[in-house]
């Protein structure tokens, strides 16, 4: 995630309670049950009426519908536009994923995030307005790579390709040091936010506080300089 995308998710109303989906294959479903299980009031789309009927017999959105998504008219009589947030999944049929994209930006939707599979993909969702594009396969991959070598680092907040803020497991060559006697900053050239401490964390520690192994800290810094860590 970078600065761009922070500045989309900044725009999302707190109060926002209702998002539709458009595209219900593996992708969709997921966003679709996670947002529903989350409380959130969800209308699933798919020109499938099999993958419709799905929706409603899994209970994955408050309510699904079949319709064509690349028809602006069938869009604004089932709703669809009147939403602040609607996620387009359809990641496969580029042709049907930038021309809904493009229905809904025309059609007033505030926040259009799409799913896509290829570089161009992304450029031609963000030519017709998309607001957020993702790369749902590409993001897992990277995570999975990042996990294997690293499977000390717990998370990663990436704030653009150079810089990042890791949770990470305090490592052995840490314990009992205190924050003061590692020197993080002048070794590593990073900067501790924070410690855990009773399944809490512990913002801005103080430079006397000791590290203990197994025990989670967050740095932020450069992603070479985080990779010299000895985790």
């Amino acid at each position: 995630m970078n600065l761009s995308s922070l500045g989309f998710f900044r725009s999302l109303r707190s109060e926002n309670k209702q998002f539709a989906v458009v595209g219900l294959g593996r992708f969709g479903r997921a966003v679709s049950a996670t947002l529903h299980g989350l409380g959130y009031e969800v209308l699933g789309v798919d020109s499938d009426e099999k993958r419709v009927a799905q929706a409603m017999s899994d209970q994955i959105a408050a309510h699904a519908l079949q319709l064509d998504s690349t028809d602006p008219s069938a869009l604004k009589q089932a709703g669809v536009l009147e939403f602040d947030t609607v996620i387009v999944a359809i990641g496969n049929y580029v042709e049907e994923s930038v021309i809904t994209a493009l229905n809904l930006k025309e059609g007033g939707v505030p926040h259009v995030v799409a799913k896509a599979s290829s570089e161009i993909h992304e450029k031609l969702l963000k030519k017709v307005g998309a607001d957020h594009v993702v790369f749902p396969e590409h993001e897992m991959g990277c995570t999975l790579a990042r996990t294997l070598t690293k499977p000390s680092i717990l998370d990663r907040f990436e704030l653009d390709p150079d810089n990042s803020i890791v949770e990470l497991i305090v490592p052995e060559e840490f314990h009992g040091k205190t924050i003061a006697e590692l020197q993080l900053r002048s070794r590593y050239g990073l900067n501790l936010l924070a410690v855990s401490h009773d399944n809490k964390f512990e913002i801005n520690p103080s430079p006397n506080t000791r590290l203990k192994r197994g025990t989670a800290a967050v740095v932020i810094g450069c992603n070479k300089d985080i990779n010299r860590l000895p985790i």
